[in-house]
């Protein structure tokens, strides 16, 4: 069974249970660039549907869209929203256009749901039309980035509750380690004691700050340009429509939207997505570092740092018996460069806009969600697969402490920096403690002097002792 649609190319048929029509066909047929179809990024197909039921309330407020043909449509939208259809968002992430082929998928959906709800054909667009009804008042230059937009939030409220799990997951760690005696390091050399709690601390404070920075995008994106149609100008909108479309909009999300102040503005301007694709980045190079820290931290185990243990995954090897590589923070660094890469996609994209419009804003929300769905995976992975299960080698790093020489630097104000510098030195030469040299062998401190310098806790939190 099939249907012939027709557009101003031309006739084409298609398969009567398609609910997508000719233009979105055309679409399909034209890109196929990655693969994936919008109906990959459920939260846009979602964000159209909400997008599109805005505009048909404004629109029948305004008092021209016919009440009937109106509600339809706002019932398909709900079906949209609900997640239904989304097998027919066929078009890839990817097109020309600006984002017409995926703005026309969702425009000849929802008219082909609403028709079949009123008991009419698919195809029957002079009852329903794709364009003139479902589309009335919009274009897609004020259409798809409000639709992006919102599916952003929704997507980065998810992603900052899973950096707020990893967040969670140091902190705890960071508690249990808060008695370990470990040697913090500098240009990758001994440096002065800290607690390995207190390096797992920075760990979750350094996550805060970016769930903070991710909170901070989302208010970039609350301002729309919803009701601009093309270019900024508002042709084809009646009075108040922007307004009221933006409301709706609000309203049905829950999300503060408001409308840009200066529409010409709005719709050609990327600065949002520039921002928040540097702060998704921002997170991957802190990510990156933190899992290099995990991986010098947990290397060995016989030959290596061997501080902490990471959990134990999987074989590591096909040739060495009883290798257990550190694969979770191995993946999150992988992770972590694509975005780096994916947010260069972005800069390069936003600044090939010319004039009143960006026609590479699919690339720009193709880069976007790969980079917030990729980093919500490995954020989540890091929290639940490795961070969770890490163990402090406590008896480990005490000794490292206490036979390193970083620890002479404790001795600076009552012997002087000279005399720590020659203590030091003989017993690197002579691969003896600081204690055998300062206390032993040439009594420069008394051993209680020495028990009260070098405690646990004026190790970590050393006070100042006068000269």
């Amino acid at each position: 069974m099939s249907r012939i649609e027709r557009d101003s190319l031309g006739e084409r048929e298609l398969p009567d249970d398609a609910y997508y029509g000719v233009q979105t066909l055309r679409g399909w047929e034209n890109f196929h660039i990655t693969g994936l179809p919008v109906s990959r990024e459920p939260a846009l197909v979602k964000a159209f549907g909400y997008v599109k039921m805005a505009a048909a309330l404004a629109n029948m407020e305004c008092g021209i869209l016919d009440p009937v043909i109106g509600r339809a449509i706002v019932a398909a939208c709900d079906r949209i929203i609900d997640g239904e259809f989304i097998d027919q968002f066929i078009v890839d992430c990817i097109q020309g256009g600006a984002g017409t082929s995926v703005n026309m998928n969702a425009n000849e959906v929802i008219a082909n749901i609403a028709l079949e709800s009123l008991g009419r054909p698919k195809g029957d667009y002079a009852t329903i039309n794709p364009n003139d009804h479902v589309n009335c008042s919009q274009s897609t230059n004020d259409t798809y980035p409000s639709a992006f937009r919102l599916a952003l939030v929704m997507r980065l409220r998810h992603y900052a509750y899973t950096l707020e799990l990893l967040r969670d997951a140091f902190r705890a760690k960071s508690r249990e380690f808060d008695r370990v005696l470990k040697m913090g390091r500098t240009h990758l050399q001994d440096a002065v004691p800290m607690s390995l709690g207190m390096e797992f601390g920075g760990f979750a404070t350094n996550i805060d700050e970016e769930i903070g920075k991710a909170c901070e995008s989302m208010n970039l994106l609350s301002e729309i340009n919803l009701g601009a149609t093309a270019i900024g100008t508002k042709v084809n909108a009646p009075p108040d429509y922007p307004e009221r479309a933006v409301g709706h909009l609000a309203r049905l999300t829950g999300v503060d939207f408001t409308l840009a102040c200066d529409l010409i503005e709005a719709t050609s301007d990327t600065g949002a997505y520039i921002q928040l694709s540097g702060v998704i980045k921002r997170t991957a190079v802190k990510l990156t570092k933190i899992c290099n820290d995990l991986r010098l931290l947990a290397s060995g185990p016989r030959c290596g740092l061997h501080e902490i243990t990471l959990p134990r995954l999987q074989p590591g090897s096909s040739i060495m018996p009883g290798k257990v590589n550190p694969v979770i923070p191995e993946v999150v660094n992988q992770a972590a460069f694509l975005v780096i890469g994916l947010d260069t996609t972005v800069t390069l994209a936003a600044s090939a806009g010319q004039l009143q419009l960006n026609v590479m804003e699919p690339v720009i929300s193709h880069a976007l969600f790969t980079s917030i769905n990729t980093m919500q995976n490995a954020v989540k992975a890091l929290a639940e697969k490795c961070v969770g299960g890490i163990t402090a080698n406590a008896a480990h790093t005490e000794a490292m402490v206490m036979h390193s020489i970083g620890i002479v630097t404790q001795l600076s104000p009552i012997l002087g920096y000279k005399k720590c510098s020659e203590v030091a030195k003989k017993a690197y030469e002579e691969d003896k403690s600081l204690h055998e040299v300062v206390v032993v062998e040439e009594k420069l401190l008394s051993q209680e002097k020495w028990d009260e310098l070098f405690c646990f806790e004026n190790l970590i939190n050393p006070h100042f002792v006068k000269p």
